[in-house]
């Protein structure tokens, strides 16, 4: 009598590996295409306007409170940094725009002083941040 050898089953596996390659990729395509917002750092009490909108790409965003101070990207400056500061904040987003954002009890002077800065450093569209009324 003659014995047959059956050979052993392999063990149906499903590859993952192609499906993490398109993860990965997808991965860097989000994080090279969003576009990071930096934050003043700090709240201020801002004035009301009829008139406010809300503006969707702002990208640099400066605080001036009651007290005088300069707060970017979450840390207090001052007026004679201010410039620097947007340059290297849009030297990482060339198209973004500032948004001030003055409380109701800071001095207007500093607040022309911070756009005159923007201006300075090439910021095409500076705005100022205000609370809408009904």
């Amino acid at each position: 009598m003659r014995r047959r050898v059956v050979p052993e089953e392999e063990e149906a596996e499903i590859n993952i590996t192609p499906m993490l390659d398109i993860v990965f990729i997808m991965l860097i395509f989000f994080i090279v295409t969003a576009s990071f917002v930096k934050e003043s750092g700090i709240d201020v009490n801002r004035p009301g306007a009829v008139t406010a909108t809300k503006k969707e790409h702002a990208s640099i965003f400066i605080a001036i409170t009651k007290d005088g101070q300069i707060w970017m990207d979450r840390r207090q400056v001052d007026i004679r940094a201010v410039g620097a500061n947007i340059k290297r904040m849009l030297a990482e987003n060339p198209k973004g725009s500032v948004v001030i954002q003055a409380d109701r009890e800071s001095k207007n002077g500093l607040l022309v002083q911070v756009m005159d800065q923007a201006k300075l450093a090439g910021v095409e569209s500076v705005s100022i941040a205000a609370e809408p009324l009904e």
